[in-house]
């Protein structure tokens, strides 16, 4: 590092990197995102400042690029990282998103992969964490996005979280989220640094950039976006509560609902507690749209209604109380080889444990598990239909010609029940709410923070 550096004057990116460090509740290695932008390459070249000049030793920091294959440059500029990371004696390792590229939807599979990518490599790293460079004006472009298809109270408006959980394994942390752009590129000027400029961040093709376009025109401002935050993480504690007092699981196939609960549809907690578990008993990643929403609240509230289904889910009410089930149609059938994995249906991940090319389907009705759940309390015909959209697994039509059909498929399949709004991506507001829908579906805990975040701190 050049010695006019060590005698700089701080700088607000030192700084935050600095706090940052601060808030570790157990040292280590932090994997920086670096795709050589501004952003990214300002938080690298802060943190590394702040952990060899700042008092902070014992951190150690290694960098990763994601070469996502859509430009040809995006090659060179991956090199041109791990020139600027070699310089300061940063190890860097670049990945690469392999295999077809989708048509649509391009940002967010390339999202899906990077922190794919970013996770296995600070596994096999054994990082902490990972840290990305998200800015405020990420933050209120992202509010800005949300505000124009939700309620003005929906949870997503409190932004991006300090930190999210990637696909269970490990945590990703935005040190720079309450630190603008501006900021960040005049600390690398001060440096004598340049950065590339990613030309899709200009392409009015992606509604990121046309958000931001707009934003830059109008002026606006982030608000008090803390305090939004606290209100997400609050009602995300009060929902985790009522989750855990009056919600009951069996098999992943069903959830019983105390009517308390769900007499009350009009209480935002109350109605994100029970759209979070149709979720989950749906197999799917959001909660339901506010149309959908307003079907479901116009059911709870005729005391006529007994059964409906909203979003692949059956809401069947009876005097013991509201029941939750996946209806039986549309069900997939997918085949796995020895030893691959799949997500089935959205709700159960699972493995070919065996040595022969099976099928998981449907399982339809079967009587063990009809007498199995209403041994555990379920009245029978919610027993009789949720069992239909249970899964079931068979040897596949091209299995091995030594298989024999008539024996029991040895060892059994893996099966785990897949919790899809937090399993891929787990926001800190919501750890608590994600580990009691773990809890009501037999699942672990969630991995702790790895920092005593500031508004988990004050609010939990």
């Amino acid at each position: 590092m050049p010695a006019e550096v060590g005698r700089a004057a701080p700088h607000a990116a030192v700084e935050a990197a600095k706090r940052f460090l601060s808030t570790f509740k157990t040292p280590g290695m932090i994997l920086a995102a670096v795709s050589g932008g501004s952003d990214s390459k300002g938080l690298l070249l802060a943190l590394h400042e702040a952990i060899t000049l700042g008092g902070f030793p014992a951190f150690s920091l290694s960098a990763c690029t994601i070469d996502h294959a859509l430009r040809p440059e995006s090659a060179e500029e991956a090199c041109g990282v791990a020139a600027f990371c070699a310089e300061r004696g940063i190890p860097h390792t670049i990945r690469q998103w392999q295999g077809d590229k989708p048509l649509t939807g391009i940002q967010a599979a390339a999202r899906a992969a990077r922190y794919g990518l970013l996770a296995a490599t600070a596994q096999e790293m054994g990082a902490v964490c990972i840290v990305t460079a998200h800015t405020v004006d990420d933050q209120i472009e992202t509010i800005a996005m949300r505000q124009d298809r939700s309620e003005p109270d929906a949870p997503g408006l409190a932004g991006m979280a300090a930190g999210v959980l990637v696909d269970r394994r490990m945590w990703v942390w935005r040190p720079f989220l309450h630190l603008c752009r501006a900021e960040i590129r005049a600390f690398l000027r001060a440096r004598g640094e340049g950065w590339f400029d990613d030309p899709s961040n200009s392409n009015r093709r992606f509604e990121r950039v046309r958000v931001r376009q707009a934003l830059d025109e109008s002026g606006s401002s982030s608000g008090d976006i803390l305090a939004a935050g606290r209100a997400r993480l609050g009602s995300s504690v009060r929902a985790a509560a009522l989750l855990a007092r009056h919600v009951q699981g069996f098999d992943g196939l069903v959830a019983r609902v105390d009517p308390a609960l769900s007499a009350d549809m009009a209480n935002p907690d109350r109605a994100r507690a029970l759209l979070s578990i149709a979720a989950v008993i749906g197999g799917r990643h959001h909660l339901a749209g506010r149309e959908t929403a307003a079907r479901l609240v116009a059911f709870l509230s005729d005391a006529e209604g007994r059964r409906m289904t909203v979003g692949r889910v059956v809401f069947d009410r009876r005097k013991s109380g509201l029941y939750l089930y996946r209806e039986a149609r549309d069900l997939p059938q997918i085949e796995l080889q020895p030893g691959e994995s799949a997500l089935w249906d959205g709700r159960f991940l699972v493995t070919n444990s065996g040595t022969d090319r099976m099928a998981f389907h449907a399982a339809g009705e079967t009587a063990e598990l009809r007498t199995r759940l209403i041994a555990a309390g379920l009245p029978e015909p919610v027993a009789k239909r949720a069992a239909k959209a249970a899964m079931g697994f068979s040897a596949a039509a091209e299995a091995s010609p030594h298989f024999d059909a008539a024996a029991p498929l040895q060892p059994t399949p893996c099966v785990e029940t897949h919790i899809s709004l937090y399993d891929t991506f787990l926001p800190c507001f919501d750890l608590m709410m994600a580990n009691s829908i773990a809890a009501l579906f037999g699942r672990d805990p969630y991995p702790i923070l790895p920092v005593h975040d500031v508004l988990t701190e004050k609010s939990g």
